[in-house]
């Protein structure tokens, strides 16, 4: 996906109202954007963390993630890892006509509309949600315009995941998107490392009092907060993806300073330590 200036347009052809789009690179666009459309994404290929709202993530082949209007996010792929593969469907509630999902006959679609606010991730009927996001993009305008009801339907009965807890009611400015995209590169450069909070400051060009203002208003944390949960779901890939591993190098190569703050922080964050989120993966 080719990414712009804050806020990101959907390319959208003449005559076309539902987009589905294909990305296959070897990454991820790694981009803070947020649009209009409601996205939904099935990741057929590649492995990272998706940063969504207030929230951060992994994510690996098969997972589904439906993500809302305006709501900020970023799918930041591992380098060197497996090449990216997505396939993502692109619409708004105004698709087929302001009041088109207002008609009677889509009042249980009502709760994936809900749910989409603060963007959720597929736990159940996975191979029946993916199968139905392929099919969509070799199907004609009739036939898609029938299964993506289909897809709707279901997403509204499916288990899920929230993502966010903090719903977003305005677009980020060019201006505000561009300092928190310097701020969210440079730090999952960095993570591993020591960072000051007037490091960071300087890089938005602010007094750390401000800089901490303006992060919490638009991220509903503060940035210490952003930084340890970037840590813990780093350790959380490590843990699940490395095995070999022992958890106090998966601390020092998450970036914390002590195992005992490491064990500290992820328990707090996960509600297990490192040692028990490890065996619940290889049992």
């Amino acid at each position: 996906m080719q990414m712009k200036v804050y806020p990101f347009k959907i390319p959208k052809p003449v005559d076309e109202h539902l987009i589905v789009q294909i990305d296959k690179e070897p990454l991820f666009y790694n981009r803070l954007h947020q649009h209009e459309e409601i996205q939904i994404s099935y990741i057929i290929n590649g492995t990272g963390k998706l940063l969504v709202g207030d929230s951060i993530h992994q994510f690996s082949i098969g997972d589904i993630y439906v993500i809302g209007s305006n709501l900020p996010h970023i799918f930041k792929s591992i380098p060197g890892e497996l090449n990216a593969h997505m396939v993502t469907i692109f619409f708004t509630e105004n698709t087929f006509g302001v009041d088109f999902f207002k008609l009677p006959y889509f009042k249980d679609l009502q709760s994936f509309f809900l749910n989409s606010n603060c963007g959720f991730k597929v736990l159940s009927g996975k191979k029946q949600t993916s199968d139905s996001i392929l099919k969509l993009s070799s199907q004609d305008k009739l036939e898609r315009f029938v299964t993506f009801l289909k897809l709707l339907a279901l997403l509204s009965t499916v288990t899920i995941e929230p993502l966010s807890k903090f719903i977003y009611s305005k677009t980020l400015t060019s201006n505000e998107g561009e300092r928190l995209q310097v701020i969210f590169d440079f730090v999952f450069k960095n993570f591993q490392k020591p960072i000051a909070l007037k490091e960071i400051s300087k890089m938005a060009f602010m007094t750390p009092n401000a800089f901490c203002r303006f992060f919490k208003q638009r991220t509903n944390k503060t940035f210490f907060q952003f930084l340890i949960e970037l840590r813990v779901e780093h350790a959380c890939q490590l843990l699940s993806s490395k095995k070999e591993l022992n958890i106090n190098l998966i601390s020092d190569l998450s970036g914390f300073n002590s195992i005992s703050n490491f064990n500290k922080k992820f328990k707090k964050i996960k509600g297990v330590t490192p040692t028990q989120y490890q065996q619940s993966i290889f049992i």
